[in-house]
């Protein structure tokens, strides 16, 4: 069975927090492709992107998502660059996939200042607004479902993505 739910969205917009509440709420396991490559690796996310470059870095999270999307069946959220490989794009096509949408200045607020994030070295609320910007049409490509986060609790943004899936 494909995942439940599938999470994509930028950073800061929450998907490892609310994923975890929706596993919570329908009794299902949470898995979170980010968490994976660590786990496989045994590597932070930011040590791969130093010391291995960023398409090393994407190699492994194809795999992670390839994986997830073919063994998992519960809430599954995806890095937030993971939907630009067309691959990724193509698996996620007969999956309910909700993107949870974020504005720049709850992002930037979310973030902070970025610590453990390398594609915001420099100044991070115009590396955001950059990303947000290139990636935000490619999550609306592949959603069956968009879910503002703006202004809303991770628990509200769970109950509304509960509710569209019910």
């Amino acid at each position: 069975m494909p995942p439940r739910v599938v999470l994509v969205g930028p950073m800061g917009a929450g998907k490892t927090t609310v994923a975890g509440l929706l596993g919570d709420a329908w009794g299902v396991p949470v898995r979170d492709t980010d968490a994976d490559i660590e786990a496989t690796t045994g590597r932070e996310i930011s040590d791969i992107f130093v010391e291995s470059g960023e398409d090393a870095f994407r190699e492994l999270e194809a795999a992670a998502v390839a994986a997830a999307v073919a063994e998992h069946d519960g809430v599954l959220a995806l890095g937030g660059g993971a939907v630009l490989r067309a691959e990724t794009r193509d698996l996620l096509a007969d999956v309910p996939v909700v993107f949870l949408r974020v504005g720049l200045s709850d992002a930037v607020k979310r973030v902070g200042i970025g610590v453990g994030r390398p594609l915001l070295l420099g100044n991070v609320r115009s590396r955001i607004k950059v990303l947000l910007d290139e990636r935000t049409p490619v999550y609306e490509s592949v959603a069956t479902h968009v879910v503002d986060t703006d202004g809303r609790t991770p628990d509200a943004v769970a109950a509304a993505i509960r509710e569209l899936l019910a």
